[in-house]
């Protein structure tokens, strides 16, 4: 089978989709896109998600900033208008669900809802188009969702923890964290009126409890995302391979129109899904820090 472009197959036109342009460390140096260096290898940089993070990031600062400059209360723009309406909308929600006194929460979550919506919304971009731009000035492989690259997701996830650790800490203190959050919780012997010498089990069975429970945070975060979003790049490739080989048959116009309506239908159904992944990785970020400034 013929994929879109005419040349590979089918498993090799999903493979190239799938294949991030990378740069890595081997025996012989820093090297470009060989798999036999670059695979599982941990000094591997994923240059093409890294370039579409910085640049949607700079995008979205350069975009509130050019508002915030302009911004008229007396003719407001659309642009402006959107814009407020994002903001309270993510100041009613930290209003809401954050119980905490921080002026960093309601900035970081405006700036992870709007940062992971634009990553994700480069997934509505047709799948052929920025690679095969690439194709033509030498570059061989060009994913532009950095969604669907579980680097990035976990590396978004992994600052979240951070700040978790560091307002638990903070709020809590090292004891009330570890001994009384940690170690009493769910099981409290105190309360349970358990003999001392059954204590260090409880809490020991706690911790562990716990531990599982802080370190699923982070993975949830961003493996729930990669997982939304590369769904639904790998949707978009097998409706682009379908359309692309069916319209060399005979009745290739027949079935490449109803190649065009899917491809139509799952973007129309994969813009709920790019909102709501921004809006649950906003969501679950200010909980677990609410959650972490709770000193009881």
């Amino acid at each position: 089978m013929s994929s879109a472009n005419g040349e590979q197959t089918a498993s090799q036109y999903i493979e190239h989709h799938l294949q991030n342009l990378q740069y890595c460390s081997g025996p012989e140096g820093w090297v470009w896109n060989v798999r036999e260096v670059c695979a599982g290898n941990f000094m591997a940089f994923n240059v093409d998600s890294m370039f579409w993070t910085v640049t949607l990031g700079v995008i979205f600062c350069w975009l509130f900033r050019r508002v915030a400059t302009n911004m008229s209360l007396a003719n407001p723009g659309k642009l402006q208008i959107f814009i407020e309406v994002v903001y309270d909308f993510v100041a009613t929600s930290v209003k809401e669900t954050f119980h905490g006194d921080s002026k960093l929460i309601a900035p970081m979550a405006l700036t992870i809802v709007c940062w992971v919506f634009l990553m994700n919304l480069m997934d509505l971009i047709p799948v052929d188009i920025i690679p095969e731009i690439a194709l033509l000035v030498g570059i061989p492989y060009m994913k532009v969702v950095p969604s669907t690259d579980v680097n990035i997701t976990f590396g978004l996830s992994l600052s979240v923890f951070a700040l978790i650790l560091f307002y638990s800490f903070k709020n809590k203190g090292v004891g009330g964290f570890i001994v009384g959050e940690l170690m009493m919780s769910p099981l409290n012997p105190k309360e349970l009126g358990m003999p001392k010498i059954f204590w260090p089990l409880v809490m020991a069975f706690n911790f562990v409890l716990e531990i599982v429970a802080l370190v699923a945070k982070p993975l949830s975060l961003s493996l729930r995302l990669f997982g939304n979003m590369y769904a639904g790049e790998l949707m978009f490739i097998l409706i682009a391979l379908l359309f692309g080989s069916i319209l060399v048959g005979a009745i290739g116009p027949v079935y490449g129109l109803i190649g065009v309506l899917l491809h139509f239908a799952w973007a129309v159904f994969h813009i709920l899904i790019v909102t709501l992944q921004a809006y649950i990785f906003m969501m679950l970020t200010i909980v677990y820090l609410s959650q972490a400034f709770e000193s009881h």
